[in-house]
């Protein structure tokens, strides 16, 4: 896949991070996108920021929307409109803006592909993340609607993470979540999406990479 051009929104975050620098060593040439290059819940930021990737890579093969906001624990009674739109931001508008964007890029591509990196939150109800797990279920219906809008020219699918980026000292807690009982890491998503790059007949599906956290 040397050559090949992906654009990955939330690239300077933990796990977009590790996918930017394994696509790279993969011989991907890629545009890591953070905040600071524009606010893709903005339609016309989102659009600005796909024209410049495709302009600088010459080109879109993959699409990696990791940008997401508003993972903060709240009881329901606290949260407000503000903490809403945080939470359906860039996750769920920034992911359908950004992807409408690229398609016309992707399409030109041989085998373009976009892939939402989702949570299994959008599949589990935590009662003190209800904004993040809302908009967590509608990126995941993205992945599937989208899909079906864009084939047969751009596949599209979703990586669900768990416990792959824990904060400092909470690893022994989330390790008993899963069944495996570890805790993943940024890397185990990034080789995710490298599977899926190079998995032409996959498309409209979500892959898991929990050690088994939605069976707990």
């Amino acid at each position: 896949m040397s050559e090949s051009r992906a654009l990955v929104t939330g690239g300077t975050g933990r796990v977009g991070r590790a996918i930017v620098a394994r696509l790279e060593a993969e011989g991907f040439r890629v545009l890591a996108a953070g905040r600071a290059d524009g606010d893709v819940a903005l339609p016309a930021e989102a659009r600005q920021l796909v024209e410049r990737a495709a302009a600088e890579l010459g080109g879109l093969d993959l699409l990696v929307n990791a940008a997401a906001g508003g993972f903060v624990p709240r009881a329901v009674e606290d949260v407000d409109e503000a903490h809403w739109d945080a939470a359906f931001g860039a996750t769920a508008k920034g992911s359908f803006f950004v992807t409408q964007a690229a398609a016309p890029h992707l399409k030109k591509s041989e085998g373009g592909l976009v892939v939402m990196i989702e949570d299994v939150a959008a599949y589990q109800p935590w009662p003190t993340f209800a904004p993040h797990c809302a908009a967590k279920a509608a990126q995941a219906m993205l992945t599937r609607v989208l899909a079906r809008a864009l084939a047969p020219d751009v596949r599209v699918c979703g990586i669900a993470p768990g416990p792959v980026a824990v904060d400092p000292g909470q690893e022994e807690r989330r390790a008993a979540e899963t069944l495996l009982g570890r805790v993943g890491s940024p890397d185990d998503v990034a080789a995710a999406v490298v599977y899926l790059a190079g998995a032409g007949f996959v498309t409209g599906t979500t892959l898991v990479v929990d050690g088994g956290r939605l069976l707990t």
